[in-house]
Formats: structure tokens, C-alpha cells, sequence
């Protein structure tokens, strides 16, 4: 049974373990049950949904990733062609001013900052090489398909997951391609969506996950893919840099990494607390992009890709309780990035295996899969995820609380302290803001002048959709819902100046005027959608709720 009365038979396929996400959380979960079925000569069923066309095509990160995670999963990971190609030999911290630059000398900097033994990577590629492991094993994987509604047994615990429907028009009524979801059943069910998960934010809602917690808070990440040319390439680079083009108020920054064959990721991060209801992340990077330390490198190159992804940044502090009854949250789904260090991936991971291992102990006893897996948040408090993120849980809420300078001084002593083992003298733990609550009116910010983008380095935003290979199937539900339609205009155009037609890096949403220029309305263009979750999270009103779409919509990105 749904949430809802079922209006229809549905066909259901029963496992062991439902994961939903074919990211590093849910795949490293997969594969570490079914390491431990084996093991134990148990023949134990594991599936996993991943919503993108393939495993990868939504997965969107900078990314530097610690092996920590994937040296406990699979050993031999070099020796089986894992994707890690190109190993850091060079770290830079730029502190950026509008025509010059500074660099932090790096023994300023606390230790958890090296990437010492880390590696530049697709993260969407190492996801399709841990898909390839996971299917070598037994494990099904199914693309293309979305967790669309949690089931519930009747005492209220989770029985799985449906699937989305396939072929629905945007009247609601069905096409000759008309494919009605199914029901996956599972002992226990863990959610690995991602960041602002669909699934995971009703959850947390109707189990009050977030009881005496703090609230998460986010950044949004604008990365674009560059073919540079071979003279100005240096494999292994890794440059970060804060600053300019930001105000003193704004929490961001940029990174730059040198990958193989004359690739370089460039992205910007804007953390989503920012006030001014005209800061548009998207052309704060492109804005970036012109700095003088930055603009050469791209000039004669080729943009490759463009995506956007929101980011977890609330920390320590945020992370709400893990399990319900019949399940669990794990990766991003709850948020274990250490923003500092400016990594999650492999937090995400031995999260993903903490959980695995604590289903696979319950299902072994012979519990029904009702209850909570305890097993996994008590693993999870003598874990090395649990002393990576509690020793910089002050470092994000700093910033915000203190300013831009202020705050990244006392962030360093903190992390410092920290190092020394003497954080014991720190014992407070800063708290956040939730970030649709930190947009101003627009009658009390000043408009932000962008430069128009010359097409050479900086660029408009459609184009740049265009290069994320974004679709979405013709003629279906819009998937973005206005829980009230008056809103938008009346209180998000009125007041906030509209600040979705700025926030969304993909041209989603766009005020429409009169010939008067007046009786603005709010148009949606659902098919540019990015599925960055940025409107869910920043909207002032929390009007705006995001869903899945048909399966298999959205981006597909190729090595980002």
C-alpha cells in the first residue's frame, strides 16, 4: 500500500534490500551486502534504482576523493581498472581580489586541507565502474527508473518503494507508451538519492527525522568541463580559491582541477545563504571565469560540459537521525560532506557500507525488517565519518555567522585546534540558519550588474544547458509543483525581486511581462531542469517542491 489507497494492482518484485540511488552511497551499499551474502553463502537479493538513463548521468561533483572508503570496499581496485586516474601532485589555495590574486602559503593551513594521496576524478565515471562491479556480483541495477512514492506496511513502517509511471501525459491521461510503476518490495529500504531527495525529504518529514537538529543548509555547485590547451595543462593540479567575485557577506568559492588529456574542471560554489535576492550563482561563474588568473588558461580551449548541483553543507550539526522503521538514509540523502575539505564522496560511501552491514545483520537474525537499523548510527558515531565531519563542524557556520574574512580566520583556528587535539577547549557547536530564510527584499539589496557573456570563455545559460545534454520526454506532468500558484507573483516577484529566475542555473524559471510591461507571471520550463534541487531549497516562500519526473529525464553527463 501507498501513503494513499492504491487505485490499481500492481505488479511487485520482492528483495532483501531496496536501494534508491546509483551513486557512490548506494552503490557501495549494494556491493558491501552482497560482499557479506556471499561470505556467508547467504542468498540474499539487493536492487538498485537510479533514475538517470544510465548509472553516472546525473552524478555531477568537482571531484577530489579521498580512496579511504574505496580502499575498505574493494582493495584491489587499481588492479581492476577503478578510474582514479590521475593522482594530485600540486595543491593551491588563491585568495582572489578582482584583477589580482594571492596564494595562502599551504603550511598555514590545517592538514584535513592536503590532498596528499587523493585523486582528480570523474565521479560519474568511478560510479559506472562500481555499477560494473555491482552487476559482476548479481546485483540488479535498474536505470532509467525513479523512486516515486515511498510504501508503507499498515503499523506504518516502509515496505519499499514504487516506481514512477511511465507515459503519462501532462493531462494526466495515459499514452500509447502508458507503463504503470512497480512495486519494490525490501526488508529494509535505504535511501541514496542524493542531496534534497524527493523520497528523503518526506521521510524526514514524516518521521521527524530532524527532531533537535539543526536545519541543512546548501551550496550550489556550477562546474563546466574544458579542453585546454596542452602548454597550459598541468595533470594533477588542484587550485582553490575564495574571494572575489563574492562580497564579504557571501559564503563561495572556485576550484580548478587539472585532470588527464588536457582537461580541466572548473566550478564555482555559492553557498545558498547568501541575502541579496539578485545574486545569480550561474553568473558569479561566469564572472569568475574572467578573472585574470583564470581567463588564460580557458582562452583557446573548448568548453566540453556544464552542469549544476546542489551541495550539503550544513555538516556535523545537520545530519538528522538516520533510520526509520524498515530503512535507512545514507550519502547525501542525510549529508556527510566535509565542506572544509571540500569532500563527500567517501563519507558517502562507508556510510552506504555501515548501513549494508547492518541490514545484512538484521536480515541474518531473522528480523521482519520493521524495526530500526540502530547498528548503523552506532557505527556511524565510532566511525572515522563521524571524527572527519565533528572536527569542522564550525567552520561553514562561521562564515555565515561572522563575515567572510572574520569568519575563515576563526574557521582555521578551529580546524587548527582541532589538529592539535585540542579541541576539547571548543566544546560549542555553531548553528545554521535555514537558507530560504536568509534572502532579504529587494527593496533593501542593491541589483547585481553582470557582464554579458561573450562566448568565447563566459556564456548564457541555455547554451549551457545544452552542453549538459539535458531531456526530458515531451508532453508529461511538469514535475516542478507551486503548492500555491499566486505566490510566485505575489510575495516572490513582489517582495524578492523573483529570485528563482536568478537562483536556477538553467533558465527553469522566467517572469513573463505584459506588453506594458506589467502583469508579470511565472513560466515554467520544466524540460531545462538540471535536477540541481536549487529551487526546492532556496525559494523564499518554500513554494516551490521538487519531483521526479519520467525516468530517465534530466541530464547526462559524460566525465563530470
Amino acid at each position: 500500500m501507498t501513503s494513499g489507497e492504491s487505485i490499481m494492482e500492481r505488479e511487485f518484485m520482492e528483495y532483501d534490500v531496496v536501494i534508491v540511488g546509483g551513486g557512490p552511497a548506494g552503490l557501495s551499499a549494494a556491493i558491501r551486502f552482497k560482499q557479506l551474502a556471499d561470505e556467508a553463502g547467504k542468498e540474499l537479493m539487493v536492487c538498485v534504482l537510479e533514475k538517470g538513463s544510465e548509472v553516472g548521468a546525473h552524478i555531477l561533483s568537482g571531484a577530489v576523493i579521498d580512496p579511504v572508503a574505496l580502499d575498505e570496499l574493494i582493495p584491489d581496485w587499481k588492479d581492476k581498472g577503478a578510474p582514479l586516474l590521475t593522482p594530485v601532485t600540486g595543491n593551491h589555495h588563491w585568495v582572489l581580489k578582482e584583477n589580482s590574486k594571492s596564494e595562502m602559503p599551504h603550511f598555514l593551513l590545517p592538514p584535513l586541507m592536503s590532498n596528499d594521496g587523493n585523486y582528480i576524478v570523474s565521479l560519474g565515471n568511478v560510479c559506472r565502474w562500481l555499477s560494473e562491479q555491482a552487476e559482476n556480483m548479481g546485483i540488479e541495477i535498474f536505470p532509467g527508473f525513479t523512486g516515486a512514492e515511498m510504501l508503507y506496511h499498515e503499523d506504518g513502517s516502509v515496505k519499499g518503494v514504487l516506481t514512477g509511471d511511465m507515459g503519462v501525459a501532462e493531462d494526466g491521461s495515459h499514452k500509447d507508451t502508458y507503463m504503470p510503476g512497480m512495486e519494490l518490495h525490501g526488508k529494509y529500504t535505504l535511501i541514496a538519492e542524493g542531496v534534497r531527495g524527493s523520497l528523503a525529504k518526506g521521510l524526514i518529514e514524516k518521521f521527524d527525522l530532524r527532531a533537535g537538529k539543526e536545519p541543512q543548509t546548501y551550496g550550489i555547485g556550477i562546474k563546466e568541463l574544458w579542453e585546454v590547451e596542452p602548454g597550459k595543462h598541468h595533470q594533477g593540479t588542484v587550485i582553490h580559491t575564495q574571494g572575489w567575485p563574492l562580497d564579504k557577506e557571501t559564503v563561495g568559492g572556485g576550484f580548478i582541477y587539472h585532470l588527464e588529456d588536457n582537461q580541466v574542471a572548473i566550478g564555482f560554489v555559492v553557498g545558498l545563504d547568501y541575502s541579496n535576492p539578485y545574486l545569480s550563482p550561474f553568473d558569479e561563474m561566469q564572472r569568475y571565469k574572467n578573472h585574470p588568473a583564470i581567463r588564460p588558461l580557458l582562452e583557446g580551449g573548448r568548453r566540453i560540459s556544464y552542469g549544476a548541483r546542489a551541495i550539503n553543507e550544513g555538516g556535523f550539526q545537520s545530519i538528522p537521525k538516520l533510520t526509520f522503521p524498515g530503512g535507512a538514509l545514507i550519502g547525501c540523502s542525510a549529508g556527510f560532506v566535509n565542506v572544509p575539505r571540500i569532500k563527500g564522496t567517501h563519507n558517502a560511501m562507508k556510510t552506504g557500507m555501515m548501513a549494508a552491514e547492518a541490514a545484512f545483520a538484521a536480515i541474518v537474525e531473522g528480523r521482519e525488517g520493521k524495526d530500526e537499523l540502530t547498528a548503523y548510527p552506532e557505527a556511524f558515531e565510532k566511525s572515522w565519518v563521524y571524527k572527519d565531519l565533528y572536527r569542522v563542524r564550525n567552520a561553514k557556520p562561521a562564515i555565515h555567522k561572522f563575515g567572510a574574512v572574520v569568519g575563515t580566520l576563526y574557521a582555521g583556528f578551529d580546524m587548527w585546534m582541532n589538529n592539535l587535539g585540542l579541541g576539547f577547549l571548543l566544546p560549542w557547536t555553531f548553528g545554521h540558519d535555514a537558507d530560504h530564510k536568509c534572502l532579504k527584499p529587494a527593496s533593501e539589496c542593491k541589483p547585481i550588474d553582470y557582464p554579458k557573456p561573450d562566448g568565447v570563455v563566459t556564456f548564457d545559460k541555455l547554451s549551457s544547458v545544452f552542453l549538459s545534454n539535458t531531456n526530458h520526454e515531451e508532453n508529461q506532468p511538469c514535475h516542478l509543483k507551486l503548492k500555491d500558484d499566486a505566490v510566485a507573483v505575489d510575495v516572490n516577484y513582489t517582495v524578492y525581486a523573483g529570485p528563482e529566475a536568478r537562483f536556477c542555473p538553467a533558465g527553469v524559471y522566467e517572469f513573463i511581462l505584459d506588453d506594458e510591461g506589467g502583469n508579470p507571471k511565472l513560466q515554467i520550463n520544466s524540460q531545462n531542469c538540471v535536477h540541481c534541487k536549487t529551487c526546492d531549497i532556496k525559494d523564499p516562500t518554500q513554494n516551490i517542491n521538487w519531483t521526479v519526473p519520467e525516468g530517465g529525464g534530466g541530464p547526462n553527463y559524460p566525465n563530470m
